[in-house]
């Protein structure tokens, strides 16, 4: 099989974030191409994925479920379902989870 195939039940739940959160890593860095992670995320309510940046590697984040806020040092910006970040390499940035249910979202980070 020339296809790569991971199966849900294959891939533990572990804390993000120092905690705030959760994620399961489908896709670990130097698995793929240039693909540095691809991660399925969780976080709770009044949670927040603290001020951070990704060296070198550009992240897409895609809205599965809940509201909340994304911060950047130039602003706020409310979060839906289905909207999508791009954060470029090296700028900071913040995900809170102002909402009432956990959010949810696929994060997939790339290697400059």
């Amino acid at each position: 099989m020339k296809i790569i195939k991971k199966s849900n039940n294959e891939v533990a739940k572990e804390e993000a974030h120092g905690g705030s959160g959760s994620r399961k890593l489908y896709i670990a860095d130097n698995e793929f191409g240039r693909v540095q992670g691809m991660t399925y995320g969780w976080l709770p309510i009044g949670n927040k994925y603290a001020w951070h940046n990704h060296e070198g590697i550009d992240e897409i984040m895609y809205v599965l479920k809940g509201t909340g806020i994304v911060k950047d040092e130039d602003g706020e910006y409310p979060y839906n379902v289905g909207d999508v970040f791009m954060y470029p390499a090296n700028v900071y940035h913040e995900i809170f989870n102002n909402g009432e249910v956990e959010s949810e979202y696929i994060f997939i980070r790339i290697h400059r």
